[in-house]
């Protein structure tokens, strides 16, 4: 006989089970806003029949919105469906399946508001080119990599974790010491050694003869890559999943996966992963680099994680250096770009952002680190400062660091925290809590309001500007602004005799120290303001410095 069993989990706000106090539990199951309710039913799996090709699906209802969702094979008599509700109240919903047990199991819950550190999923914002919140809170997307940290081996004679820790612990610890929004990881393990060992799990289940069976997933692998988007979750950093990558070099066959298999993949990581608020869907890193698949594989990828997808997360793809991609295609919400020269040097990040009209994410511009190769070894500095080349610009910037450690064990194995996590070794990191900080305090997000004559001032708001002065030493900066404060958004123009005041921000000692003088708007002619008197800023004689100037 079928065997059934429903309850619930709210991934945010749970009710202890064995509580010592005698209230008693609530009639209705709550959970918050972009929390994570679960449907769990337990049916055999018919005979004959693959699990991965049963529909099963819940409609949740509301009286602000219905939605249909897609429920998902959790292994052994498992089945499960996952809804992230949008919307406070009460909420109804009903299952349907050709499989009798699975089918017309109803049940309801009530959505309370959300806690003070979940503000939904991140989208779009309003002018089309950044991010924010579900709630409407700004969303700085300030990124790192980490491609392996989540199928980094399990065994602590290959770590370099604290003691007591996992490899993935020890990352999650280093990224809550940072101030770091965003990490890029990926779904399947990377091939990046081939002396480093065997992940814990994989992704699909062999057949008898050793071979891929590509028509069945392992529930388990897929169990961890959730328990770690949750973590990130909550030390408040977005999952950027890559689906698919070409870092395979013949050790699993995974690169070459065939088409249907990709979309089963996509489908199932959808209906598994898309309630999960912080996530979002890379279809490949360097996806060009994958030589096994067709171009048509990616437009038949992307269309499965949209189509599984119903909350609409965040998507993009990733492809080879200045490879740029068809970004303006309507399916895709954000650039993913590898392209370090736009961020070298003042302005020409904004080329490429004035090209998409899209939010611009410069995912991979080298990486902090020692090693012997050309994309492997910038500074600290180096690597802060392309960060804020593409922030002036209106654009963003993702790090990673790759400093080696020692051989574990005489394998000849090195670590660094691009390939698995674990402990930061750079300088940079340290800084991204700063950083934060000062984006934080802007009233909008900045962008070059002349940028063919002045890539190196910003605006962010009326009478809110950020001068980037990057690798330049001076003694000081003489007052000077466009007098037309863009275009898109239009704030108004400076006035004559208008007041600003001045601080001077150390981007890489962390600084911010007030200029004593007020300086008093006027024309020098029609695109330039200076100070009444001509007066200057005296400057440390140090590089990385950026100004903050605000009218009073």
């Amino acid at each position: 006989m079928l065997r059934i069993s429903l309850f619930f989990i709210a991934t945010l706000a749970m009710t202890p089970m064995f509580a010592k106090s005698k209230a008693k539990a609530p009639a209705v199951a709550e959970v918050e806003r972009w929390g994570c309710y679960e449907v769990a039913l337990v049916a055999d799996v018919p005979s004959g029949q693959n699990p991965f090709d049963v529909q099963l699906t819940a409609t949740f209802c509301s009286s602000a919105d219905t939605m249909t969702v897609a429920g998902f094979y959790d292994g052994g008599e498992a089945w499960k469906v996952r809804f992230m509700p949008s919307a406070e109240g009460d909420w109804t919903y009903s299952t349907s399946s050709e499989i009798v047990a699975l089918d017309g199991q109803c049940g309801t819950f009530r959505c309370i508001a959300p806690s003070a550190n979940n503000h939904g999923p991140v989208m779009v914002d309003s002018t089309g080119l950044h991010f924010c919140y579900a709630d409407g809170t700004r969303y700085w997307p300030i990124g790192t990599t980490s491609y392996d940290w989540m199928h980094a081996s399990s065994d602590p004679s290959v770590s370099v974790a604290d003691a007591g820790l996992t490899m993935q612990q020890q990352t999650l610890k280093s990224l809550a010491e940072s101030g770091f929004t965003k990490i890029r990881s990926l779904l399947l393990p990377q091939n990046f050694n081939p002396k480093y060992p065997e992940p814990d799990e994989y992704p699909f289940e062999r057949k008898a003869d050793g071979t891929w069976d590509w028509t069945r997933l392992n529930p388990r692998y897929f169990d961890h890559v959730e328990a770690c988007t949750r973590a990130l979750a909550d030390i408040g950093i977005e999952q950027d999943l890559i689906l698919f990558h070409p870092y395979d070099g013949g050790r699993w066959g995974f690169s070459a996966m065939p088409i249907e298999a990709g979309r089963l993949l996509c489908r199932y990581v959808g209906a598994r992963m898309s309630s999960q608020r912080n996530v979002w869907w890379s279809l490949a890193n360097e996806y060009d680099l994958v030589k096994e698949q067709p171009a048509e594989a990616w437009d038949a990828w992307t269309d499965a994680i949209i189509a599984a997808d119903p909350y609409r997360h965040l998507v993009s793809i990733h492809s080879y250096t200045a490879q740029y991609y068809s970004y303006w295609d309507e399916r895709y919400t954000h650039c993913s770009i590898q392209d370090q020269a736009p961020v070298e040097d003042f302005g020409r990040a904004a080329i490429v952002r004035n090209i998409y009209r899209k939010p611009v994410v410069f995912d991979e511009v080298l990486y902090e680190g020692d090693l012997d190769v050309r994309w492997g070894n910038l500074s600290g500095q180096e690597e802060l400062f392309r960060m804020y080349q593409a922030l002036i610009a209106g654009t963003y910037c993702t790090h990673s660091e790759c400093y080696l450690l020692g051989d574990v064990d005489g394998q000849g194995f090195r670590y660094n925290f691009l390939a698995v996590g674990g402990k930061w070794q750079g300088t940079m990191w340290a800084r991204t809590k700063f950083l934060k900080q000062l984006l934080d305090d802007l009233p909008q997000p900045m962008y070059l309001v002349d940028s063919s004559w002045d890539p190196h001032t910003s605006a962010a708001g009326p009478g809110y500007y950020m001068v980037y002065l990057g690798k330049e030493v001076a003694d000081q900066w003489r007052f000077d602004l466009p007098t037309r404060n863009g275009r898109n958004p239009a704030y108004p123009k400076i006035a004559e005799g208008e007041r600003f005041q001045v601080e001077i921000i150390d981007t890489w000692n962390m600084t911010i120290t007030p200029c004593p003088t007020i300086f008093e708007a006027v024309a020098q002619d029609n695109y330039r303001t200076i100070d009444r008197q001509n007066r200057a800023v005296r400057l440390p004689q140090q590089p990385y410095l950026m100004l903050r100037i605000k009218k009073i």
